[in-house]
This record gives structure tokens, sequence and C-alpha cells, in this order.
């Protein structure tokens, strides 16, 4: 006999079932989530930034917040846009730390400015070629961890130039408060060589 408690008994039965593959649902895209985030903050500690650790953690972090916000719509497409949006904030805020980073090395010990403290070079050749040609060009590398670079143009007109300097190894490492500059050097006899990686100088020394 048709019965409509039955079908009511039916339907309530399959709202409960589907309730509780939802809620399995849930939990599973939680657990992704949660991986996803731990993971991409592991590869983050191994960027060459804290812009880019920045980045890869807030991705991680966005990506779960958006997921769990919105369970029961597109969690796929929120949890991407709060990927994209953590991303960013997190490259943001590593970046600067990097610029504060780079200010507070810019105080070099005296074992760091070894061996070019207290030398003068004069620039003999730039490759590539600079579009603007020098009569001279000399760089004095201070004792105090300064280097002076002094650009004398074809019309004599002088130009100068300061910068902080410091020695790691074999690398030169180049700062203002807007840039910082690492290049390879090496010391044969009097002639100073610096490879910038897309570029180099080779310089004599002066004093």
């Amino acid at each position: 006999m048709f019965s409509f408690d039955s079908v009511f008994d039916e339907g309530q039965a399959l709202t409960i079932e589907k309730e509780t593959e939802m809620k399995r649902g849930k939990k599973f895209v939680s657990i992704i989530c949660i991986f996803g985030m731990l993971v991409t903050v592991s590869l983050g500690a191994g960027c060459a930034t804290q812009a880019q650790t920045g980045a890869a953690t807030g991705a991680g972090a966005g990506a779960l917040i958006g997921g769990l916000a919105n369970m029961h719509g597109s969690w796929g497409a929120t949890a991407l846009i709060g990927a994209g949006v953590g991303a960013g904030i997190g490259y943001l805020i590593g970046n600067e730390e990097d610029k504060k980073d780079a200010a507070r090395r810019q105080q070099a010990t005296e074992g760091e400015l070894r061996p070019l403290a207290g030398t003068t070079w004069q620039v003999v050749s730039i490759v590539p070629t600079p579009a603007k040609s020098h009569k001279s060009i000399v760089s004095h590398f201070r004792k105090d961890g300064t280097v002076v670079t002094t650009k004398t143009n074809l019309d004599g007109k002088v130009e100068t130039t300061t910068e902080r300097y410091r020695i790691v190894g074999s690398t030169l490492i180049l700062s203002t408060k807007d840039y910082v500059v690492n290049a390879t050097f090496k010391i044969d006899g009097k002639k100073l060589i610096i490879d910038y990686g897309n570029g180099s100088s080779v310089l004599q020394r002066v004093s």
C-alpha cells in the first residue's frame, strides 16, 4: 500500500545521508587544506629571501582560510583566491623584512672590509660596453665601509656616488637604501676583476 509516511521517511534518510557525506567532504577538504599549508610553509623555509618565504607562507595560510570559510560553496575557488591574497600580503611583509635586514647589515665589521679597505682603483674596461662613455671612473674603498665612485664625463663634469660595501668570501656586496648588489670579485696582482652576473669590470689599482 502506498504510504506518504514511508516516502517521508525515505526522503529524510536520504537527506541525512547527504548531510553525512557533506560533513565527511568538509573534513577531507580541511585535511587537504591544512596539509597544503604545512607543505607550503616547509617549502617556504628554503626560499632565498624573506619576501619569497612570506609569499609562500601567506599562500598556504590564505588557501586554508579561504577553503574553510566557504565550505558550502565553491571551496576550491575561495581557497585559490585566499592563496593569491595571502601570497601578496606575505610578499609585502617579507620584502620589508629584507630591506630591514639589508639596513642592519650595512654596518660592516673590519674583517668584512678586507682586502679592499683603504684601496683605490680605476676602471680600465667594462663588459658590456656602457652606452655612456666616461673619461675616467675611480672607486675608493674607505675603511668606514663606504666606497666612493667618482665618474668624470667627457665634458669634464664630475659625478660622485657613495655605496656601502661588505666582503663575504669572494662576494662583494654593494648596497644603498634602494638596492643591494652581490658580485664576485678576484684580485690578480694590481687588477681587480668584478663579475656582476650580467656584466663585469676590470679595475687597475691606483693606491
